[in-house]
């Protein structure tokens, strides 16, 4: 797999990580699905909502239920992000009505590389999304990536085929 973008929408997703630093932002990738090909046709940004209430209800991480870690030096916006099931139907909803689905994610790791985390594997896309990852060192958005997980075992890096 491959996705094909234009300079102005990884712009934007990279404006987005710089405008939220330091904490992590997150989007959707809106676009088709051709020859085995996401082609992003808008980036659609999302917020962060990420919550205390997330870490009681939510099991993060290593199956330990969340209320039985201890989160504060570990979990915040900082270093997480959270798309509310609200958020995923406006996207949704605002895709389709465009004649477009979601190919993916976007979102930023402050002073962290442009890596999938664990918690990223744990939590992202389906197969064959891409899902964009943006370090945003010192506030500057610095290298971006882009990944999938074509049998949900494990990511693999994505090309970026950028096309003005």
């Amino acid at each position: 797999m491959a996705i094909k973008v234009t300079n102005a929408q990884l712009d934007a997703i990279k404006q987005h990580g710089e405008r939220t630093y330091p904490y992590e932002c997150c989007g959707f990738l809106l676009g088709t699905i051709a020859d085995d090909m996401n082609l992003l046709t808008e980036v659609y940004p999302a917020e962060n909502e990420w919550a205390e209430s997330i870490r009681t209800v939510e099991t993060l991480g290593e199956g330990i239920p969340a209320a039985a870690r201890d989160y504060r030096k570990q979990e915040s916006h900082a270093n997480r992000y959270w798309i509310t099931p609200e958020q995923y139907k406006r996207a949704d909803a605002y895709a389709a009505s465009s004649g477009l689905q979601i190919i993916g994610y976007y979102h930023s790791h402050p002073d962290h590389p442009a890596e999938p985390s664990g918690y990223d594997f744990d939590h992202s896309c389906f197969a064959n999304q891409s899902y964009m990852i943006v370090a945003i060192e010192q506030g500057r958005a610095a290298a971006l990536n882009s990944f999938n997980k074509p049998d949900y075992e494990k990511f693999e890096p994505e090309a970026i085929l950028i096309e003005d």
